[in-house]
């Protein structure tokens, strides 16, 4: 029961605490990309022109044309900031719980530096490595069907960190071989190829969009990799 809670309480402390410093560099380097991306999703759906059973005068159910009308999300403004920092303090905190538990069963006590590694190490499997194939994409931007991204995607997250435990807990040549094959073999496979079409989206909105999510999610690593070795070692400590 005290490995549960100190893995319990480090996490949440951790989580909290890195899901609001992120919020506050998304609010300044990601969001506003995204807002200007939109503008852009918007003109593009307000030049489409109308389905040609529309352009006939033909009947069509209005309930299911505008459905996506109908769908609630989150208002600009307040609201919208409130469930993103929300969102990323829960993902910080499930996060959080991976390193946490890994850090309890290692049974030995965890300095910053190593928990920065392990860090890292998340950084290269659920950001890096993903992101080569499937790369962050703005609002307006053409991609591959949802189902085969995830896919590919988890596939990628799992051969990526089986990989790195093959190398970082075995020194045997063939523990080598077969962690460096399992890294390379998703980007061998290759990811799901988005539909071509014109976007209204700068190239280089979108370039700048993919550095700074890239730079943010290492920051969100590194922070949480530090964050969770200091909370558990000291939550976890022995009372005199």
């Amino acid at each position: 029961m005290p490995v549960f809670r100190s893995i319990v309480f480090s996490a949440a402390l951790a989580g909290l605490i890195v899901g609001a410093v992120i919020s506050v560099a998304q609010f300044f380097g990601t969001a506003p990309l995204i807002q200007k991306s939109e503008v852009y999703e918007r003109k593009a759906a307000a030049e489409a022109p109308a389905p040609a059973h529309e352009q006939a005068g033909a009947p069509h159910d209005h309930g299911k044309a505008h459905n996506h009308d109908s769908e609630w999300e989150p208002e600009d403004g307040f609201q919208r900031n409130a469930f993103t920092v929300a969102a990323n303090i829960l993902t910080a905190i499930g996060f959080a719980l991976l390193l946490t538990g890994v850090y309890a069963i290692r049974g030995r006590p965890v300095t910053w530096r190593e928990g920065l590694l392990w860090g890292l190490g998340g950084f290269v499997v659920f950001t890096a490595a993903p992101g080569l194939g499937l790369p962050p994409e703005l609002p307006g931007m053409p991609v591959a069907e949802l189902a085969a991204r995830q896919t590919w995607w988890i596939a990628t997250a799992a051969a990526t960190a089986i990989g790195l435990c093959l190398l970082a807990f075995h020194s045997a040549a063939w523990a080598a071989i077969l962690g460096l094959g399992l890294i390379a073999l998703p980007h061998l496979i290759g990811a799901p190829l988005a539909p071509e079409f014109h976007s209204e989206v700068p190239a280089a909105l979108s370039h700048r969009f993919i550095v700074v999510v890239t730079l943010t999610s290492l920051l969100f690593w590194a922070l949480l990799g530090v964050s969770t070795s200091v909370a558990f070692r000291r939550i976890s400590r022995p009372q005199a």
